[in-house]
């Protein structure tokens, strides 16, 4: 990174000007919009200039009832689209008091598991093909349609999922999304060998991602970076292990970290968790309980009077949940805490002093999904 003195945003010469990054680039994802102050090819400054896909998810739910909102949160992170369905479901149960099967729990955590991992490969690939390595992302985009094969067959859909319901899940898993899981972990095993030689053993890729857009731990914690960029920078924190919940106590796993708090660091975690993920989902399917897959709760639910807050982990780090119910089957509001909001404000201050090509890589390490901060 290159040392650079600080300007005013009035300074204007030849070699100082403003670039429009976005919102119609592929790189921003189509709709983020990055205002660079650049001294020829060198950030000065960086803003992040959100609000282009603006959907009023959290508006949306003080005007349906509880049920009626259950197909929005997968659309608010489409690639943890399962996983924020079973987050919902977990603060409607925690706010109404309602207990859930251990076996619906457990496939819970495998089919959240399996949506991890196929996130991880869209934010993984996608930023190696930001650099330029289109090959890597296709393999990717391959191990990721066996995910999704199996989660189409149990919950009918391929991306935003809605297969959560208070009280466990909408169906059981039959033996074709037993054998087929059992097949996918066996394949992807297997595969892990192949990106390494194809991904991380490749100089470019390191020399774009070797010390490109540190971010130390102080900077993480202050700018409430959570998730793979916060281990990334060292912090061993996580959701599922810190504050725990379903039926991630049960399981035995490791919370991957790395000192180096740069491009490859957060790329290198995401690849590590992904394995972690693999051995939940095999300890889950080992040890897969009996049971009812939902408890008896009503068809509408109408939970009292109060307020509750919960947390999880998505793929981009800590959710939270904030529900204030006022006694009636619609909420009187719903309030998000997404991850990619903190984490995509952190360039503010990792960016200035690298190359604008640099720029790329750090939005493409940290893995944001914009509809997540536009919900």
């Amino acid at each position: 990174m290159l040392n650079i003195k600080t300007i005013d945003d009035a300074t204007v010469n030849q070699r100082v000007y403003q670039l429009n990054l976005g919102p119609q680039h592929p790189s921003t994802h189509g709709v983020m919009h990055l205002l660079v102050t650049l001294d020829g090819e060198v950030v000065i400054k960086i803003e992040p200039i959100i609000g282009y896909s603006h959907r009023g998810h959290e508006k949306m739910a003080e005007n349906r009832i509880y049920e009626q909102f259950l197909p929005n949160p997968a659309r608010m992170d489409y690639l943890s689209g399962m996983i924020f369905n079973h987050g919902y479901c977990m603060a409607v149960e925690k706010l109404c008091g309602i207990e859930v099967p251990r076996r619906a729990e457990y496939i819970r955590v495998i089919t959240s598991e399996l949506n991890r991992i196929a996130s991880h490969f869209i934010g993984a690939m996608d930023y190696a093909m930001g650099l330029g390595a289109i090959t890597p992302f296709l393999w990717g985009w391959d191990d990721r349609e066996q995910i999704l094969d199996l989660l189409e067959g149990i919950a009918g859909s391929r991306l935003t999922y809605s297969y959560g319901r208070f009280g466990g899940v909408r169906n059981d898993i039959d033996q074709a999304f037993y054998n087929g899981t059992r097949r996918f972990i066996d394949r992807l095993r297997g595969r892990f060998w192949d990106y390494e030689n194809l991904i991380n053993q490749n100089i470019i890729f390191i020399k774009r991602s070797k010390g490109v857009g540190v971010i130390s731990k102080e900077d993480a914690l202050t700018y409430g970076v959570t998730g793979p960029s916060l281990r990334g920078s060292g912090v061993k924190y996580d959701v599922r292990k810190n504050e725990p919940y379903s039926a991630y106590p049960e399981f035995n796993f490791e919370i991957p970290t790395r000192e180096a708090g740069d491009c490859l660091a957060r790329y290198q975690v995401r690849m590590a968790e992904i394995e972690q993920s693999l051995n939940i989902i095999e300890q889950a399917l080992d040890h897969l309980p009996p049971g009812p897959v939902r408890s008896k709760v009503p068809r509408f639910v109408t939970p009292p009077e109060g307020e509750c807050y919960l947390t999880f982990e998505s793929a981009r780090g800590a959710v939270g949940f904030y529900i204030v119910s006022d006694g009636s089957r619609i909420p009187y509001r719903i309030k998000v805490r997404a991850p990619s909001f903190s984490n995509l404000f952190a360039m503010t201050k990792i960016c200035p002093g690298h190359f604008l090509a640099d720029v790329i890589a750090i939005f493409g390490s940290i893995d944001v999904t914009v509809p997540e901060i536009d919900r």
